[in-house]
């Protein structure tokens, strides 16, 4: 800047200054892009003092921002009449076409630059012969000077520097609506959407916040948002503008068009109207209302309410701010402004899809259970924050129930957990994140699409038809099919039955029946759960959430399973002798007669610490191989204890993420761990599987009281990170499966199926909130699908069950069992007879000799020769394919030798012969383990 130029500001500034308080006259608005925003350039006052000013004689002077021309130069606006505190005056200069400007106080002809220029209030109507820049202004010129304001290039300015420059579509704009005014135009002044005002718009004045001859004074947005977690005008009427940026059923977001540039403060706010609002999206208004902070859960939100005196100044837009989870310093200095939250987002929870419009997102993956990785403590609570920081709640924006079309349901419509979404531009709200409502209830941030339309979905998650497979001959599974009960809520049965009930703790009635409303929804439960059944296709099944009413409830399922897989496929584990405690639900037990057989009778631990009794089974393969089952299901986590009941110790929520109940559910693994070492004396074998909802997650004190005793948590050896269940958009696993050391090496696998915790409720049986049955509900999307059959996922265990059996040095023949078996040959001349089930025969030193294998089956029986071949130091992955191995036809039989040299000269030699078989049906690799 020039020393001359910047001389005569400080000049200027000095001057103007000391103008006294009650000619508080002022610059408030300048636009100079006639033909684009509005027909004409114009020039807007406003009184920011507390007395009213004459402009009678006074004029409005332009000069360009570094030209030679004078003020005089250009068109002289004179003004006239009295411009009362809080008002403003509109001065229409240059038109051409377009949208035209509020009726103007004042006209003009001069045309001014939309980017660059300077424009003088004076108190005198003659044309000043100076410009400030190339011809200084004298004393006597200045002392006419009542504002100034120099923008873009101007070298004439009041203050430290000019405005910034604006542009055919902006306007500067003096900062709090002209109330504004430190003396320097480089900080009093913003750029933003054209809001011309003239004398007839609704007083706003700058000083206090009451009632003042009816006026209330003006707030920007980012003035009513403050920088804290509530508003600081709190209570306060106020008046605010500001573009409509989104609407909701019952109001919309207003955010300031050119914001304070500070980032501790939103330039948002929400405005409930508490009905549909009148105004359009785009529009720039202003109004007046009562600021109030909206209790939301944990938090509240900023809004204004009783909205009153809502007139539309224009039309603007507002550009998005460009986030990514996490934000640092938290969401709450955007609540309430448009952003574009960047991609790609996980989808956490769909629970309250249907109901509320609502998907749990996160960024950079999906959220877990804290107490699911970490042992309560310092590193959980480290992941908790983590989640809360990557974690927003995608809404549909209306507080509306069960809309009509369900929203977000993504190209398949069964959009799942899992799933992706790609960047949303829309507006930061706040509110609640569950159906739980009060002071304590959970809330989240929440992001309001401008346009669902525009989301992009990526199915990262998509169903299967199965469960993944795991290895061994036994498969064991756990389920929880959330509340099976023949007896419905209405009273009725499966059987035909009415006015019946379900007991619960001594008492009998309808109200304490937890599933099915009617036989109509019973019905479609109980085909959803026998297809997830049919899938699982496990020798054994550990069944929770069965109604406690004997034999009826599960014997009905196995019926239906049966079915569905062929007639006696199942049957059910009977009651037993002790009994299945007094709670309305139990656990249960079904398994496939024709694949394994029950070893004694069932057993149960009607502890009084169990109110739900684990029940034990000992089973065994067709080879004899003994193995016990123990299902489990304990103490939920909620309905909490009140803090001074008699059990509260210890149950009460501690705040480290184990929830109520935790001292409960340790006691009831202390005694299963007691129930189990009663067991296994009783038993011939140690082999114990635990499977269940143990309503704990994997790090939590109940499940560290198994593998902090010698339990082996199998889900974790397989899966790491596995989850059953979704809360609070946070994924962890209740159910789980444990093993005894001894068991633990014969488990091959185990697998969560994810049929139910990523899926939206809207697919399971209930007919409620849903057409027909709610005219105004989203069409009913139910299928008979595995899918959404309960809220937890179903555990798939495989176990290696085979049986061993050494031929002695002497023994001619060995005969193995109807199951499994291993046959171990070891060098001689023998006779090698599987018997059923899928049988391997192993060679591991020297020759066979002549070994004769009578009943090989190829795809189910393998002839093991790994230890043999590397014995022989036999190079090769392929040994049929490079020679070592070679079979040769004898009669309808055929005999495989092995040459340790392939090509070499060294002879081959027999080793077994296979009865009946041909060379062609034997010789291929599925037959052979190397």
């Amino acid at each position: 800047m020039h020393k001359q130029a910047s001389a005569i500001a400080a000049a200027v500034a000095a001057l103007l200054a000391s103008t006294p308080a009650s000619a508080g006259v002022v610059i408030s608005q300048i636009y100079g892009g006639n033909g684009n925003a509005f027909a004409s350039d114009y020039v807007e006052l406003f009184n920011n003092g507390s007395t009213a000013v004459d402009l009678s004689g006074w004029s409005v002077q332009y000069a360009s921002a570094t030209g030679t021309g004078n003020f005089a130069g250009n068109s002289v606006t004179p003004l006239a009449g009295t411009l009362q505190p809080g008002h403003w005056y509109l001065v229409q200069l240059r038109t051409s076409s377009g949208t035209a400007l509020p009726t103007p106080d004042a006209t003009g002809n001069a045309d001014l630059s939309g980017s660059n220029g300077k424009v003088a209030l004076l108190d005198t109507a003659t044309g000043l012969a100076c410009n400030g820049g190339s011809t200084a202004c004298s004393a006597e010129q200045q002392a006419h000077f009542v504002d100034l304001v120099g923008y873009g290039s101007a070298n004439f300015y009041k203050g430290s520097g000019a405005a910034p420059a604006a542009s055919s579509s902006s306007a500067l704009l003096r900062k709090a609506g002209g109330c504004t005014d430190s003396g320097n135009n480089a900080s009093d002044f913003v750029t933003g959407t054209p809001a011309p005002r003239n004398s007839a718009t609704a007083a706003v004045p700058c000083s206090g916040g009451g009632d003042d001859g009816g006026t209330v004074a003006l707030r920007r947005t980012y003035e009513i948002q403050g920088s804290g977690q509530q508003s600081p005008l709190l209570g306060q009427t106020v008046m605010t503008s500001g573009v409509v940026t989104q609407l909701t059923n019952n109001g919309f977001f207003l955010q300031d068009a050119a914001g304070d540039g500070d980032a501790a403060t939103s330039d948002g706010l929400f405005v409930f109207t508490s009905s549909a609002p009148s105004v359009t999206a785009g529009q720039l208004v202003q109004l007046t209302g009562k600021v109030a902070e909206f209790a939301a859960g944990s938090g509240s939100v900023t809004q204004l309410t009783g909205p009153s005196a809502i007139s539309v100044l224009g039309s603007g837009s507002i550009t998005p701010v460009a986030l990514a989870l996490p934000v640092s310093g938290g969401l709450e200095r955007y609540e309430g402004m448009l952003v574009t939250l960047a991609g790609p987002l996980t989808v956490d929870q769909n629970y309250y899809q249907a109901r509320y419009g609502q998907l749990t997102l996160s960024a950079g993956g999906r959220l877990e259970t804290p107490t699911n990785r970490y042992r309560p403590g310092a590193q959980a609570q480290a992941l908790a924050a983590d989640n809360a920081a990557r974690r927003i709640v995608l809404d549909d924006g209306s507080s509306a129930q069960n809309v009509n079309p369900t929203p977000y349901t993504g190209p398949n419509g069964a959009l799942r957990g899992g799933d992706l979404i790609g960047s949303i531009t829309g507006v930061v709200d706040y509110g609640l994140s569950t159906s739980t409502t009060g002071a304590s209830a959970p809330s989240d941030y929440r992001i309001l699409p401008l346009d669902k339309s525009t989301l992009r979905y990526t199915t990262a998650n998509p169903r299967t038809a199965t469960p993944p497979a795991v290895a061994g001959n036994v498969k064991v599974a756990s389920f929880n099919v959330l509340n099976y009960f023949t007896t419905f809520t209405n009273g009725a049965t499966a059987g035909g039955q009415t006015g019946q009930g379900c007991s619960q703790g001594g008492t009998v009635s309808a109200s304490n029946c937890r599933g099915a409303n009617s036989l109509a929804e019973f019905q479609r439960q109980r085909a959803k759960i026998v297809e997830a059944l049919a899938a699982l296709d496990a020798d054994v099944v550990g069944l929770m959430e069965i109604q406690n009413n004997g034999a009826v409830a599960v014997q009905n399922l196995v019926d239906a399973l049966n079915l569905r897989v062929g007639s006696g496929t199942y049957a059910v584990v009977p009651e037993p002798a002790a009994g299945s405690g007094s709670d309305a639900i139990k656990v249960a037990m079904i398994y496939k007669p024709a694949r394994v057989a029950r070893v004694g009778a069932p057993a149960s631990d009607t502890a009084a610490v169990n109110s739900r009794p684990p029940l034990a089974q000992t089973f065994a393969p067709a080879n004899g191989e003994r193995f016990t089952v123990v299902v489990n299901h304990l103490k939920s986590k909620g309905s909490c204890p009140a803090a001074g009941d008699a059990d509260a110790p210890g149950n009460v929520d501690s705040g480290d993420g184990q929830g109520c109940w935790n001292a409960l559910r340790v006691a009831q693994a202390d005694q299963l761990r007691r129930f189990v070492a009663q067991l296994q004396a009783a038993s011939t074998s140690n082999d114990v599987l635990l499977v269940g909802d143990f309503n704990a997650y994997a790090q939590e004190d109940p499940v560290f009281q198994f593998t902090g005793s010698g339990y082996v948590d199998e889900v974790a050896r397989f899966n790491g990170f596995g989850y059953s269940y979704v809360f609070d958009g946070a994924a962890g696993r209740l159910d789980h499966a444990l093993s005894t050391g001894t068991l633990s090496p014969k488990v091959a696998g185990v697998v969560h199926w994810h049929v139910n915790a990523d899926e939206s409720v809207a697919h399971d049986y209930n007919l409620e909130y849903k057409q027909p049955a709610c005219a105004s509900c989203a069409p009913d999307p139910y299928a008979a699908t595995p899918y959404r059959s309960s809220d937890h996922d179903p555990v798939l265990v495989g176990l290696n069950l085979v049986k061993t059996i050494t031929a002695s040095p002497t023994s001619t023949s060995v005969t193995g069992t109807a199951g499994d078996d291993v046959i171990v040959s070891g060098a001689g001349r023998r006779t090698l007879t599987g018997g059923g089930g899928s049988d391997s025969f192993v060679f591991s030193t020297g020759f066979a000799g002549g070994a004769t294998i009578t009943d090989f089956t190829p795809g189910d029986d393998r002839i093991s020769l790994a230890a043999l071949l590397q014995s022989l130091r036999v190079p090769s992955t392929d040994p049929i394919g490079q020679g070592y191995l070679f079979c040769s036809s004898s009669g309808a039989d055929a005999l495989l030798s092995v040459d340790p040299d392939a090509a070499g000269p060294a002879a081959a030699r027999a080793m077994v012969l296979v009865k009946n078989l041909s060379c062609a049906a034997l010789l291929k690799p599925a037959n052979f383990l190397f």
